[in-house]
């Protein structure tokens, strides 16, 4: 786990987006009724094929990184929060144009604008009451928090679950995990009302081990397909 923990952080994907802000960063955002919503699907099946590939070559080092990151992209795009299908039109209304304006770490959380109204207002909409980031980030720290008192066992996936993802691959799986996910309006609702009790345990029993289980049968589904076994996972995961 050491070796898969040193590629989050400042060397995950989230580190991209302090070092060169709307340079070659991953877009972990997912709409999961819309066919034709394929970028993130892209990312998780590069991820899974390089890992593969370095569990073959038995490159622990490698392994590690694109397990680190096959990791943070699926559940990135499991989460509610990374469901909200206007987040990008948001960004382009608030900013007047395309993501890749924000292409510094001030413009990152800091709208840009000529005038004391307009500063006033897009930085409003970005961190105020409801506004795009603020309401992003608490609801992402707030499943964070939940996940603290989550019983892992219950993210450990059965063997139908296993039998399942072996049979239809993992991006599939994925797909199917987080249509499932989006059904709850867990987002919406906490957009609507904050944290209640009602979400917090929706939050603890249904997407928690959801997450858990997702990323450990893309892990089994890459030993498998690389002809690996466990040893080699420990290997990666020490």
């Amino acid at each position: 786990m050491k070796q898969m923990l040193k590629f989050e952080g400042k060397n995950g994907p989230d580190g991209i987006k302090r070092k060169s802000p709307s340079q070659d960063e991953p877009w972990h955002y997912y709409d999961p009724f819309d066919e034709d919503d394929s970028g993130l699907l892209e990312i998780i099946e590069e991820h899974f094929a390089n890992l593969v590939r370095e569990l073959r070559a038995k490159n622990v080092t490698r392994a590690s990184f694109e397990a680190s990151w096959l990791s943070h992209a699926l559940v990135d795009g499991l989460t509610p929060a990374h469901h909200h299908h206007h987040y990008e039109e948001g960004i382009s209304e608030i900013y007047g144009g395309e993501k890749e304006v924000r292409d510094t770490k001030l413009k990152k959380v800091v709208v840009p604008t000529g005038t004391k109204q307009g500063f006033v207002k897009g930085n409003w909409k970005l961190w105020g009451a409801k506004g795009l980031l603020s309401t992003h980030m608490l609801f992402e720290g707030g499943v964070a928090l939940t996940m603290l008192s989550m019983n892992h066992k219950s993210g450990k996936p059965s063997g139908y679950d296993l039998k399942t993802a072996e049979k239809i691959g993992l991006v599939e799986y994925f797909k199917r995990t987080a249509r499932e996910v989006a059904l709850f309006d867990m987002y919406e609702r906490f957009y609507d009302h904050g944290w209640t009790s009602k979400l917090a345990r929706e939050v603890h029993d249904e997407l928690a081990p959801r997450l858990v289980k997702t990323v450990a049968i893309a892990w089994h589904l890459a030993l498998v397909e690389a002809g690996a076994d466990a040893r080699e996972l420990q290997a990666v995961t020490a």
